[in-house]
């Protein structure tokens, strides 16, 4: 069974911004503000060893994660769906290098339901800690 809803209209970045997280806990966003939604709110993923060499480790990781499509990658932005083992839910994540703040920020969002049981949350510290050590191998 795939249950994987319709692509959201609202991806991509305008104005350095991601869409924000709808009021159902099934989403993350490193631009969520920690103080006023932090059940919503991720940190941002350090830039380490340069914008390039960052992005380029993290574009690895995706590549490796299971079950990910990567479905839009431009510079400093891409765009994947994740899709759930069992029923093949489709969680869409976005990724945005922020050379300036020196962050990549992220956002993991559930496209059906309102619950995820943390599954957008732990995508997002996976991928961080995969990347850290990437990079720290280098």
């Amino acid at each position: 069974m795939m249950l994987s809803g319709k692509r959201p209209n609202n991806l991509g970045v305008r104005n350095g911004r991601f869409a924000p997280c709808r009021l159902t806990p099934n989403c993350v966003s490193s631009q969520a503000d920690p103080a006023a939604d932090p059940g919503h709110h991720a940190d941002p993923i350090a830039v380490q060893l340069g914008a390039g060499a960052s992005w380029s480790a993290l574009m690895e990781v995706l590549r490796e994660l299971p079950r990910v499509t990567i479905i839009q990658n431009r510079p400093g932005y891409v765009y994947a769906e994740c899709r759930s083992r069992i029923f093949g839910f489709v969680d869409d994540l976005e990724l945005h290098l922020d050379k300036r703040a020196g962050v990549i920020h992220v956002r993991s969002a559930s496209r059906l339901g309102r619950r995820d049981f943390g599954v957008n949350r732990r995508r997002v510290e996976t991928i961080r800690s995969r990347l850290a050590r990437r990079l720290s191998a280098s």
